[in-house]
C-alpha cells in the first residue's frame, strides 16, 4: 500500500460524445488495472464525471486514460480539479 503522501485524488468532467460509448465500463475497467478506487457516472447534461484516489503514478495513469477515453468516444474537452485524498473507495465502481 502506497503512503498517504504518496496518493493524490483527481476529479474530472468529461465533455464529448462520451455516453452511450462504453466509456463508464471502460474507465472501471482501466480502473481495475491500475489498481485505483473511485467511481464514474453519466451525468444529465451528458458529460461523464470520475473521481479517482490512489497512488500518485496510477491515479495519472488513468487520467490521461480518460482525456482519450474508449475507442468510440470523442472527448472534446477535460475539467480536471485536484483534491485532497480522502482513503473512502475499497474499490472502482459505476455510481447512479
Amino acid at each position: 500500500m502506497a503512503e498517504k503522501k504518496d496518493r493524490i485524488r483527481a476529479h474530472l468532467v468529461i465533455r464529448g460524445l462520451v455516453q452511450g460509448v462504453w466509456f463508464r465500463a471502460s474507465t472501471v475497467e482501466q480502473a481495475h488495472q491500475a489498481k485505483v478506487g473511485g467511481w464514474v457516472c453519466n451525468r444529465p447534461d451528458g458529460a461523464v464525471e470520475v473521481v479517482i484516489e490512489g497512488e500518485r503514478s496510477r491515479v495519472m495513469q488513468l487520467v490521461a486514460w480518460c482525456y482519450r477515453g474508449p475507442r468510440s468516444a470523442r472527448v472534446e474537452s477535460v475539467d480536471l480539479k485536484w483534491e485532497e485524498p480522502t482513503g473512502e473507495f475499497s474499490g472502482f465502481t459505476v455510481s447512479y
